[in-house]
């Protein structure tokens, strides 16, 4: 596959290159980090939203998560920043659309309190989730341009 470029807001930037986990579905932070945060697992985070046939049953810790948007509750941030705190958390969430504001104060109050950045980069553009697959290599920039291939 040729190099395709895609420009988005860097709401937390970073520099990073890695293989991706991608769906087109929206990512339940709370759901897919539940087990994670009641039994306290700090050695793995598979995902535990069953609603999501992309992430199901795979690795999030460590990975770089691209997807549309996150939904869930009002622990969608709590959910983010439990996951840091164990050391199982994403590395870089890459979005299609807007990050919503619940799961961004998580990430922000993460980077600002606890000093652990996940790279956080949103409005990337429908076509970016329409080339990237999981399996596939992404380069991350400061400016937040997102390099897939």
């Amino acid at each position: 596959m040729a190099k395709k470029t895609f420009k988005g807001r860097p709401l937390l930037p970073g520099k990073l290159e890695g293989e991706v986990l991608a769906s087109k579905q929206p990512f339940n932070t709370s759901g897919s980090y539940l087990e994670n945060l009641f039994a306290n697992r700090k050695d793995s985070a598979p995902c535990t939203d069953p609603n999501n046939k992309d992430f199901y049953g795979k690795e999030l810790s460590g990975a770089i998560i691209c997807t549309t948007v996150t939904v869930g509750s009002s622990l969608g941030g709590a959910s983010l920043m439990g996951v840091g705190s164990l050391g199982v958390g994403p590395k870089a969430m890459l979005f299609s659309q807007h990050i919503d504001s619940v799961s961004f104060a998580g990430l922000l109050m993460d980077d600002v309190w606890n000093d652990r950045r996940v790279i956080t980069i949103d409005l990337l553009g429908d076509e970016f989730l329409d080339t990237v697959k999981s399996g596939d290599t992404v380069s991350i920039k400061e400016d937040g341009t997102v390099e897939v291939g």
